[in-house]
This record gives C-alpha cells, structure tokens and sequence, in this order.
C-alpha cells in the first residue's frame, strides 16, 4: 500500500520567523526513503482551534499525519490534548513515561527539585503507542483512528531528529508487508532538468520500484525506492534500474549512498593512500571547510591557504609577480601557479586551486562575474579548467566553484577525463 502523510508543525516561533522548520525537511526526507508521499506541510501557532481546524483538514487528505511541537509541559502546549479531542480519544495518565521524566530530572538537575506540570507530559492518548524520549522529557506517541496513523514527536530539532530515527521510522516501517528499500544515486555536472528530461517516460512508466529526481544545491540526485518482501528481494528491483541510470549518465554519476562531492572525495583519497591540499582566493576557505567538516578528514586532508590577495599568492604560495602583473590574478596561469604553490607549501600529492570573480561585480580588468579558474596540480601534472558560473550571488559561485574542484579531483582518482 502507498500512504500518503500531512505533516502539522506547531509552535507561534515558527511563524513569526523566529526559527527554521528544520523538523519538516529531516522528515519529509525519511518518508521519502519509506516510499511514503508528503503531500502537505502545514504550520500552526500555538492556538488549540486552529490546530484543530488544520487536524479536521489533515484528516480528509492524508493517510498519516505527523505532528511536531506542542509535547511540552507548559500552558500552551496543547498538541496532544487537541489531537486526542480531534479523534475522540481520552487522555490518560502513563506512569511509565512519568517515571521516565522524574529520573530525567534527578540525573540533570539533582539539586533542582522538578516542577508539578511537568508531568502533563505523561499524558497520553489512551491506547497509543509510546515512543519513550531518550533525549528529552516529553514522550511522543503514535495511534490510529478512523483510518488514519497519528504520529506525535516533539519539536525542538535534536530530540525531534532522534525521535523521528529510532521511534517513528520503526513504527512506520511495521505498517508496510515487507520491506521498503532506496537508493540515491549522486550526479554532478548536470542540471535537474535536463536530467529530467532524458527520464520522464521511464519515470512515468515505473511502479515498482519508483525513480524520482531530486535538486541539490549545485548538483542532482536520483532515488531509486523499491518495496518487496524483503531486502534481497528489493535490491534485485533497484539493481537493473541503477545499471541504467549509470549507463545513461556515465561519470555524471559520483557515487551511490554518498552525503556529497567532498564525502567522495575523502573516501577515494583513503582508497589511494594520497592526501590533499587547497590554494583558495574567490571561494575564501570553502574547500578546507568541507573537507574538515568530515569526519577523518585529517587522515587525508592536509590543509589549506586562503590567498585573497595578490601579496599573499606571491609570498606564501610563490606565484611570480609577473603572472599576477601580466595576467592578473583571475587567470589560467596564475591558478596554475596556485595549485602547484600549494602543493610544495603543504607537501600534499595533490592540489586544488580556485581563483575567480565571485561579484557582485566584474573585477578591476573586466572579467565577468562568474568566471572562475580552478586547477588540479599533482606530482606530474596540472590541469586549469575555466569555468562560467553565471551571476548566481556570491555564494552561489563560490560553492559551485568549490563543487567543481571536488569533481577535478574525483574525475583524476577515478580515471575519468578531467573536462
């Protein structure tokens, strides 16, 4: 069966803009991997009659609803009394869930005697499933009524993410015969639609498994789902429909299960034994903040130089003045003289170099926003690829500039050409 789920964040905070809706894309991206279709968001202050009108709503249009925020203790946490009034179900006291939140306090705040409301959070639907919070006090839960699954996580984003993992995903899972599998295949250097395009009738056609396109920052992915009676059975269904797509799109395609560019990259660097350097200007650090921002990047990674200024590209990489003077510094040959700088300087088998016009202007020699050179410098080699990123703001150039280099390196350890 497919279900389809409406998902209700609660809390005034997030309509005044005071915090993100975080909880929302964490879970409409693991239903997703379920096979389970989000067809609504809806967010709601914390007022009981409104929550109520958008739960009658919910009701009528989807399979499963997901509430998260109101689970609280105090007065305007008020989620699951207008749940539970909604489907006519009383509340009942859990003392399980009661003991729970008592221990939590004497093993947080030993010297800090727990308030009385705090225990309105051991009220539960009766008859629910009880998702205990390992990470918080308030106990989320899950029932069914009038062919609909309620599901009920706190809200704020680290006990929400965690509730979400190892409670409702299970209790979710348990709803299906069988078992429901996906795999997400990585591309860069194609755009969504374009990529679409050369898909949309093998996707219209397919039932099971199902393929669906999806947009990233600077790169696609594409999620293959199948459901079966197990998992064996299931990766039998994903494995000729990912032949394909690799077939189609080659070495557009950079890995399967994959976080991003860089998660890759640090993998095939440890494969290899090598390590790696960046020589930055126009992405300003980028590089060694992805890179970092991976665990055991250290094993491979061995650092970085932000060379904003000419100054700095000529004294600590050793890029000749003259380059800089005859060429300036948003150039082939001085991003060349980069890579290959930062390859000495930090003692890495290889070497990515970014050098480029991020804007919001052209630079002082005209070149226009976008144009960006990035070089690969190893023990033999170097290559500059020039790149026309388009006036996409400041940021937008410099994380595709950054994208780019990951992919001149992955398409160098991967033995692909590196244009």
């Amino acid at each position: 069966m497919s279900y389809t789920a409406e998902l209700i964040a609660v809390g005034t905070e997030l309509l005044l803009g005071n915090i993100a809706n975080t909880d929302a894309q964490m879970i409409s991206q693991g239903l997703s991997a379920l096979g389970i279709n989000v067809y609504y968001h809806t967010v709601v202050g914390d007022n009981p009659a409104r929550l109520r009108s958008a739960v009658d709503i919910a009701k009528g249009r989807a399979d499963i609803i997901i509430t998260t925020g109101g689970l609280g203790p105090t007065c305007d946490d008020l989620t699951k009394q207008t749940l539970a009034a909604a489907f006519g179900l009383p509340l009942v006291f859990h003392q399980p869930s009661a003991d729970r939140i008592a221990d939590y306090f004497r093993r947080l705040h030993p010297h800090r005697p727990m308030t009385e409301n705090n225990l309105q959070q051991a009220m539960l639907p009766e008859g629910c499933t009880v998702f205990d919070n390992d990470w918080g006090t308030a106990p989320g839960c899950a029932f069914a009524s009038g062919g609909v699954r309620v599901l009920m996580l706190p809200g704020p984003p680290r006990e929400c993410r965690a509730m979400f993992e190892h409670r409702a995903l299970p209790y979710l899972r348990s709803l299906s015969d069988g078992v429901i599998l996906s795999r997400t295949l990585k591309l860069f250097g194609i755009g969504e639609s374009a990529m679409e395009a050369r898909l949309r009738e093998k996707m219209n056609a397919m039932a099971n498994p199902t393929l669906a396109p999806y947009a990233k920052e600077g790169e696609c992915e594409l999620r293959i789902t199948a459901h079966a009676p197990d998992q064996e059975a299931a990766r039998a269904l994903i494995a000729p429909v990912e032949a394909e797509v690799r077939a189609l799109f080659g070495p557009l395609v950079y890995g399967a299960d994959v976080k991003n560019l860089e998660s890759a990259v640090l993998q095939l660097l440890k494969d290899r034994g090598l390590t790696l350097g960046a020589a930055e200007s126009c992405t300003g650090g980028l590089i060694a903040k992805r890179m970092t921002d991976l665990p055991g990047a250290s094993a491979v990674f061995r650092g970085g130089v932000v060379s904003y200024t000419d100054a700095v590209k000529h004294a600590v990489l050793g890029v000749p003045e003259e380059l800089l003077t005859v060429h300036g510094a948003v150039s082939p040959q001085v991003a060349r003289a980069m890579a290959e700088g930062a390859r000495r300087v930090l003692g890495c088998d290889l070497a990515v170099a970014t050098t480029g016009v991020a804007g919001p202007d052209p630079d002082d020699r005209g070149n226009p926003v976008g144009l960006v050179y990035t070089a690969l410098a190893g023990k033999d080699f170097c290559h500059v690829k020039e790149l026309r990123l388009g006036a996409s703001g400041r940021a937008g150039v410099r994380n595709r500039a950054a994208h780019h280099a990951f992919d001149l390196v992955r398409r160098r350890l991967t033995g692909l050409p590196l244009d």
